[in-house]
């Protein structure tokens, strides 16, 4: 078949490694680099898809003449690429990956673009195609009006699949389905002046209507899609199917369910197929699984980027660091200053934290509560040593520091190896410094320096039998 895909291309980049150690520099895994895996997203993903499944394929997109669009040229060999120029540099979303878990993504190029231009060309790949796919990433390809317009012409005559972006344009009208995901459903209609408590069917039906297309099919994950077109509301489970990385599943969705409708099955049908075909995609290893330019692990071939991170645990790679708490050093010292910079209020806590239990977590959500990040002082080996005596600690400062980084209200940790944190203290610059018991705040050892930057301390409820001394005797006992 001859599909036309237009849409905005992105350049995926996974990082692939292991992690079977921390740095000595801070208590984050250390990457060991095995491959660096490049690939088309976005549009050039449903194209790259459809390429594979032996269909003669079109891109209508926009390229720049930066270094990501040539990996992006190079990923995408097989398909016909009509471009524009995009004036904006190639969006490239960079994951970094041990075995097969995410552990973080950064993102570089993704601000707002302008409208990138048509040619000839590209309109005429809209005229001859057979089938069409638009995948909208909001960078503005949808936006441009002679291409509206040959989509406007093109609904007449052959299926359009809209898979809709919040930051991108309306689908044209009549369009034969829309494909928004629950997510995107929902938060349409609640901006349009629905209840928060709008059903998914609710939604479904105002997007209808408010779209003008045949139908809107809105997508729900594990549990399949809502199909709702005139006067029809049809439920379509998706098969059992173990996910371990659900990227691109939206994308083969699309693809399929135009290739469905192209060979002439009706609506329910080619959507049931469809999402058939989307889970078989993820079993089979989702987007990270299709062909993609591969590249021994050589430091030099690390793109330089400004990291813009998703939240989650810090991790260093063997030259190249990328860090958590948004695009914060993991150094909290300056993580405060970035956090204080910007107006938010900055948080600290110490302590041994030998055996982490649930009076600790309570005591470490309850400060995370007060400001905009939670850095974590922690006595070192040596300063539990001489505070507890030679038999502590029980567990090490590598795993400490780890075990209170997996929790999601801590943002950074900071070892010291004074008997007290003062220097730690005196180097943040905490807002607000808060310990956990019977303490009256203003006479805590350290309410004085605290207060010298304008500062204050704040005690949170004592958690009675709730101990590292007591879980440690309790587990002697069953030893």
């Amino acid at each position: 078949m001859r599909i036309t895909v237009v849409g905005d291309v992105l350049l995926d980049v996974d990082i692939n490694g292991v992690a079977t150690r921390l740095s000595p520099d801070a208590p984050v895994p250390v990457v060991d680099v095995a491959d660096i895996r490049r690939r088309a997203g976005g549009a050039g993903l449903v194209a790259t898809v459809l390429e594979q499944d032996g269909h003669e394929v079109s891109l209508v997109t926009a390229l720049s003449n930066d270094h990501g669009a040539s990996h992006l040229r190079r990923a995408l060999s097989g398909v016909s690429v009509l471009a524009g120029a995009p004036l904006a540099p190639t969006p490239t979303k960079t994951r970094v990956r041990i075995g097969t878990h995410p552990m973080v993504r950064f993102d570089e190029g993704c601000a707002p673009a302008p409208v990138p231009a048509s040619t000839g060309e590209m309109l005429a790949a809209i005229t001859s195609a057979e089938a069409i796919v638009v995948a909208d990433y909001g960078r503005g390809i949808t936006a441009n009006a002679g291409i509206r317009a040959a989509l406007a012409d093109a609904v007449h005559r052959v299926p359009v699949v809209w898979d809709p972006h919040p930051a991108g344009s309306e689908p044209v009208a009549g369009v034969a389905v829309v494909t928004p995901n629950l997510a995107e459903a929902m938060a349409a209609a609640k901006a349009a002046g629905l209840e928060p408590s709008t059903a998914a069917e609710e939604a479904g039906r105002y997007l209808l209507e408010k779209w003008g297309s045949g139908a809107v099919l809105v997508t729900r994950g594990e549990d399949g899609a809502l199909l709702m077109s005139a006067g029809a509301v049809q439920g379509i489970p998706a098969p059992k199917t173990n996910v371990s990385d659900p990227c691109g599943a939206g994308d083969r969705l699309a693809g399929s369910l135009a290739v469905h409708l192209g060979f002439g099955l009706d609506l329910a049908q080619a959507a049931t197929k469809a999402v058939g075909d989307a889970s078989a995609f993820l079993a089979a290893g989702g987007a990270a699984s299709l062909a993609a330019v591969t590249e021994a692990a050589v430091l030099d071939e690390v793109p330089e980027v400004s990291p813009v991170v998703e939240p989650g645990p810090f991790v260093e790679l063997k030259g190249l660091e990328l860090v958590g708490a948004g695009d914060l050093d993991p150094d909290g010292v300056r993580l405060a200053h970035a956090v204080r910079s910007t107006g938010g209020t900055v948080v600290a806590t110490g302590g041994c934290f030998d055996l982490l239990h649930a009076g600790h977590a309570r005591t470490l959500a309850a400060a995370r509560s007060m400001g905009d990040c939670l850095i974590v002082c922690l006595n070192s080996d040596e300063s539990v040593r001489r505070l507890k005596g030679a038999h502590r600690p029980i567990v090490s400062v590598q795993d400490r520091a780890e075990l209170l980084l997996a929790l999601e209200c801590v943002d950074a940790v900071v070892v010291f190896d004074e008997d007290t944190p003062e220097a730690c203290l005196a180097e943040i610059k905490p807002d607000i410094w808060v310990k956990g018991g019977d303490y009256i705040p203003e006479e805590l050892p350290e309410a004085r320096l605290v207060a010298g930057w304008g500062g204050r301390c704040v005690t949170v409820p004592f958690h009675p039998a709730r101990s590292t001394s007591g879980l440690a005797a309790a587990l002697a006992k069953v030893s």
